[in-house]
C-alpha cells in the first residue's frame, strides 16, 4: 500500500537541486532509510542516469517504496532492500553515494555511528555522502519548532531527539568522511553534503 509524507513531498525539489550538483555523473545511489519511497521515485525519475537504490528496516514502508515503484515503473530504479543503519551487513553493499534523509532524528544513536562507519566501507574515494533532516548547528540555543520536535521525539523514546551537525561532522572526520558543505532546506531541515577522502 502506498504512504505519503509531507516532508517528503515539501523539501524533494530542493534535495533534487542539491543533488544535481553533487552526485557523480553515473553509478549506484544507496538511499538509506527510504521511508514511503516518494523521494525514490522523485530522484530516479529526475536522475536517469543514476541507478536509484532504495532500502528501509520497516517491512511497511517497503512495500510503499514497492507500491509507488511500480505504478512509476523506473527503469532505474531498483526493487528495496531490507536493511537497517545498526546492523553492519549493509556495509556489503556497493555504491557510488549515499543518501540518507529525515532518518537520524527517529533512529537510536547508533543508527548515526552504523552510517558514518558503513559510509567508509561503502563509497569510493570522493564518494559524497548527503545526509538530510532536522540538525541543530552552531551550538546555540535551538529555534523553537526545532525544540519543540525534540521534546516530542524525546517524549515518544528518550533515545530520538533532534541530532547535532556539528558532532555528526567531527564523527565523520574521524572516519575518513570530510564535510564540504550545509544547505537550509524547506521547513527548517538542514542538508549536509560530505565526502570520503581518497
Amino acid at each position: 500500500m502506498k504512504r505519503t509524507a509531507r516532508a517528503a513531498l515539501a523539501n524533494r525539489d530542493a534535495l533534487l537541486e542539491v543533488l544535481r550538483r553533487v552526485l557523480p555523473p553515473r553509478g549506484t545511489v544507496l538511499e538509506l532509510g527510504s521511508g514511503t519511497g516518494e523521494h525514490a521515485v522523485h530522484l530516479a525519475r529526475h536522475l536517469p542516469h543514476l541507478d536509484w537504490q532504495p532500502s528501509d528496516p520497516d517491512p511497511e514502508a517497503r512495500e510503499s517504496i514497492e507500491a509507488w515503484a511500480a505504478e512509476a515503473r523506473l527503469p532505474n530504479l531498483r526493487p528495496p532492500l531490507h536493511l537497517d543503519l545498526e546492523v553492519a551487513t549493509w556495509w556489503r553493499q556497493r555504491a557510488e553515494a549515499l543518501l540518507c534523509a529525515s532518518v537520524l532524528h527517529v533512529a537510536p544513536p547508533g543508527a548515526q555511528e552504523g552510517l558514518l562507519a558503513g559510509a567508509e566501507r561503502v563509497l569510493p574515494p570522493e564518494g559524497p555522502l548527503v545526509v538530510l533532516g532536522p540538525f541543530r548547528a552552531g551550538g546555540g540555543p535551538m529555534p523553537e519548532s526545532l525544540a519543540d520536535l525534540d521534546r516530542r521525539l524525546r517524549a515518544a523514546d528518550p533515545r530520538l531527539g533532534v541530532r547535532d551537525a556539528d558532532a555528526l561532522e567531527r564523527a565523520a572526520v574521524a572516519h575518513g568522511i570530510a564535510p564540504v558543505e550545509r544547505v537550509p532546506m524547506p521547513g527548517g531541515d538542514l542538508l549536509l553534503v560530505l565526502r570520503r577522502r581518497g
